[in-house]
């Protein structure tokens, strides 16, 4: 099936391969790199002449090999190309949502159907004939009516759909209950499952979900998916797929044959993965070992006397489902339209926002409904209005606290200025909307970072705001103070929204950002900076808020005096004091902010990066670090429409380079490949020049090293430059302890943050269903157990308290005072034992402690980072 062409070229790639340096792989898997060989080629060419699936049965390999197989040969930047990175791309995102969905719903059939039904079924009822006919019949629904065929949440809504329209066709004897009542029940009103063929089934099928929806409540139910979302998909996509695919129900069930044929039409079309052979368990399609053995483990409790309870790890499925059940549960106390407090908020400004803030969002109701449905399917349009009304909640909840804690830290009631900022209100829509639309879209695959993007995954949001990235970082970190019912799920999403604006999406032509810096340089003339080396090494705040970034380009000089910072909404209708002369204004807050986030997170990349090549050349990671922090606050226009990690590799070399210390670009890329979130395109596609791409050697050569060639030769000189100094690295302002929290007093007793419900169906489950199993556990909001536990853990505190006591009677150095959990912002120190009464014990002082902290825990986290600034300037 290939053409000579494409086998020509492939000969000269596998040669190439064979020859090439740590070649050994390929040498002795000669079978399957000429066969990967062939894949690359035939994509490059645009001749594709096979199916995916056929490439692997000819090379008997599976998709996750052939995947990692594909990730070692391609030894230099040019063996795979972007275009064959992208493919492969979609593909293993396809893969990953079939795997999934396929598990699941042999899983869910299992749950529905008997396995050995009574004699009254014919054969062609079997079990193995229902499988295949409910899953070939998604199969072809998904291909033809979804666009987005990696997103996971609405394939499984799709999925379900199916499942409801085939339970309704199925005899009562071949269910289980309650399926079985509920069919029983449908067809006592008249079967639905001998419908006549002359009969309309787009009617049909619509007056049955009408006078009976007991199946998807069911359904819906037990997977804790949203009923009506359900419903909307069914009528909107599956009904219109029925009529168009024009099955015709046969004893009970359409026809395998017309389904299959137009499967097969659809598999040989898209030329990827037949998916039919997920029902034969097929060894092409199933996950590799690793993949297997990395499954969540449990540990057993110590104690044989307690019942052992090993959770299972959540599948992908579940785990979106919960995802998405949390968020709803968070916003059903939200309103689609201001709530009175903001309306108060709104009138005390000195010119009313309500008006315009009600126009944008039913504007951009309009937009998202119409780019949803040009992303996902014209069918899906409704879907996409139900998310950003989601959206429109959280937006008003996340205002509302913004507000309040302005208030708190100002003392003023009057934010006009802000609250007639179109940017800043577009700015905080799109991200209530993003994390509404990142929570709905999470990835099949937890494993691979880089197969988390999708057609819907940021940036695409900013695209349909109209919004520049600089602008929607402003709002991330206000957002996420502002929130504190956030996952953390969503926080990482968040911030990881925020490091790639950072790294790229900032430097984009167009962006603010140049603006921000040319303006700085035009005011102090061009010995200004962006930000200063010297201010590389002082504490990071995390104290600026969305008001600070969105409204106060310039900042005024500070002052000695006390009292609250001075802001634009503290005085949002008074021209500012005038300046003296003697005084320079200071740089752009969000600007400054800016670039000390960005150094922070450059050196972190860069000291990743080094301890994987250069650990035993240490002296070396100062000076490179000193030429990047060069470029990026000197030759800034390097970054335009270039990434980050781009300097920070050519930085490395650079440096290496000169200090002659053998260091190949082809060895800092295969590094950079093995770290998290990056992109293979980062070293294989870098502007050169306008419109012009090559690898990063090319961008080395003939741009890098041309614009700072005598900078970097002076490190080999007797006076090499000023050394930079390194970024303090402060905690970060959003990231949370994995592990469980030590109670201080030399015992072992340790404090774990409450841990994602396993199932939502009937409200938040017992805690102690989601927390590891240890020897002696207790979990606040439940019943304890038996007292023995409450006498343990008593005896334990007791212990270590007299231990301490005896310790400073017989001399030994003073103990250090207790120090309060961490976690505990507002309450008493543990230490002075103060607002407890006499006679309970300690373990229900601590109890008391723990429980009134409990919904304080992620604020505090988020806070750490300003306590200990606040502490070190001081």
């Amino acid at each position: 099936k290939v053409s000579e062409s494409v086998r020509e070229k492939a000969w000269k790639t596998y040669e190439s391969l064979s020859a090439a340096d740590g070649a050994l792989p390929c040498n002795k898997k000669k079978k399957e790199t000429w066969g990967v060989c062939i894949f690359i080629v035939a994509i490059d060419l645009d001749e594709v002449t096979f199916t995916f699936t056929e490439l692997l049965k000819s090379i008997n390999i599976s998709v996750c090999t052939f995947f990692q197989f594909l990730k070692e040969v391609d030894v230099n930047m040019d063996t795979v190309s972007t275009k064959v990175d992208s493919t492969v791309s979609r593909l293993k995102k396809k893969y990953d949502v079939l795997f999934a969905l396929y598990h699941k719903f042999e899983r869910t059939c299992g749950l529905i159907y008997v396995e050995q039904p009574s004699s009254e079924i014919s054969a062609e009822l079997s079990s193995v004939l229902v499988l295949k006919n409910y899953w070939i019949t998604f199969l072809l629904a998904k291909g033809k009516v979804l666009q987005v065929e990696d997103d996971l949440v609405i394939s499984f809504q799709l999925l379900l759909c199916v499942l409801d329209y085939f339970i309704k066709l199925s005899p009562p004897a071949m269910l289980k209950e309650p399926y079985k009542s509920s069919v029983s029940a449908v067809t006592v009103n008249g079967s639905a499952r001998t419908p006549r063929r002359g009969q309309n089934r787009s009617s049909r099928a619509a007056k049955q979900l009408d006078t009976d929806t007991r199946i998807i409540e069911i359904l819906c139910k037990e997977h804790d998916c949203n009923l009506d979302e359900v419903k909307n998909v069914y009528f909107t996509s599956f009904i219109p797929f029925l009529n168009s695919a024009g099955i015709v129900a046969s004893n009970g069930l359409p026809e395998v044959e017309v389904i299959l044929k137009q499967y097969d039409e659809l598999y040989l079309k898209n030329k990827d993965i037949d998916a039919r052979l997920f029902l034969n368990h097929d060894e092409t399609l199933q996950p590799g070992v690793i993949a297997c053995s990395q499954l969540e483990r449990t540990p057993l409790k110590n104690n044989p006397d307690e019942e052992i309870n090993i959770i299972l790890p959540q599948t992908p499925v579940r785990a979106a489902m919960n995802n998405i059940q949390q968020l709803i549960m968070i916003l059903n106390s939200a309103t689609d339209k201001p709530s009175d407090t903001l309306i108060k908020y709104f009138n005390n400004c000195t010119v009313n926002p309500k008006d315009s803030i009600l126009k944008r969002v039913e504007s951009f109701d309009h937009i998202f409904k119409k780019k949803f449905a040009e992303a996902v399917g014209q069918g899906w349009a409704e879907i996409g209005s139900q998310r950003y009304k989601l959206g429109v909640r959280l937006y008003y909840r996340v205002m509302e606290s913004m507000l309040k804690s302005e208030e708190e830290r100002l003392s003023v009631q009057n934010f006009s200025k802000l609250l007639n900022d179109n940017i800043f209100h577009t700015s905080l829509l799109a991200c209530a909307v993003e994390v509404v639309m990142a929570t709905y879209g999470r990835n099949a695959s937890q494993n691979d970072s880089t197969s988390a993007e999708t057609d819907l995954s940021f940036p695409w949001i900013l695209n349909v705001f109209d919004l520049k990235a600089f602008d929607f970082y402003k709002v991330i970190e206000s957002f996420i103070r502002a929130e504190p019912s956030l996952t953390r799920e969503m926080i990482k999403h968040l911030e990881h929204c925020e490091h790639r604006i950072m790294e790229s999406l900032a430097w984009q032509s167009g962006s603010p950002l140049f603006d921000l810096i040319k303006q700085s340089k035009e005011r102090e003339g061009q010995t200004d900076q962006p930000e200063p080396a010297s201010t590389l090494n002082m504490p990071l705040q995390h104290n600026h808020t969305a008001a600070d970034l969105y409204l106060s380009p310039v900042k005024s000089p500070k002052k000695k005096a006390s009292g609250p910072p001075l802001s634009a909404t503290s005085t949002p209708d008074v021209q500012p004091a005038v300046i003296p002369q003697t005084q320079k204004p200071q740089k752009s807050t969000s600007l400054s902010l800016f670039y000390k986030k960005v150094y922070l997170l450059a050196y972190r990349r860069l000291h990743t990066l080094f301890l994987h090549l250069l650990s035993e050349h240490p002296d070396l990671e100062p000076l490179i670090w000193t030429l990047f922090q060069h470029t990026l606050q000197n030759e800034y226009e390097l970054m335009r429409d270039r990434h980050l990690d781009q300097i920070m590799m050519c930085s490395m070399y650079g440096i290496c380079k000169v200090k002659n210390v053998d260091l190949r670009f082809k060895i800092i890329v295969s590094a950079y490949k093995e770290l998290c979130n990056t992109n293979q395109e980062t070293f294989k596609r870098v502007l050169i020049r306008e419109e012009q791409y090559d690898s990063i050697i090319v961008f080395y050569n003939l741009v890098f090293m041309q614009k700072l060639k005598t900078n970097i030769l002076q490190y080999a000189s007797s006076r090499p430059p000023t050394l930079s100094p390194i970024p303090h690295i402060p905690r970060s302002p959003y990231q949370f302890s994995n592990s469980p929290r030590r109670v201080p007093a030399g015992n072992n007793i340790y404090i774990s943050p409450l841990k994602s419900p396993y199932k939502f169906s009937d409200g938040f489950q017992s805690p102690t269903k989601m927390t590891p199993r240890s020897r002696i556990l207790v979990s606040i909001g439940e019943s304890f157990g038996t007292s023995e536990k409450f006498q343990k853990i008593n005896q334990m505190l007791c212990n270590s308290e007299c231990h301490l006591k005896r310790s400073a009677e017989v001399g030994a150095a003073a103990p250090k005072p207790l120090k309060r959990l961490r976690f505990d912002i507002e309450g008493q120190d543990e230490a002075d034992g103060s607002k407890h009464l006499p006679q309970e014990s300690k373990f229900q002082q601590k109890l008391a402690e723990m429980t009134s902290t409990r919904t304080r825990m992620q604020k505090q986290k988020l806070n750490d980072g300003n306590d200990t600034s606040g502490s070190e300037e001081k």
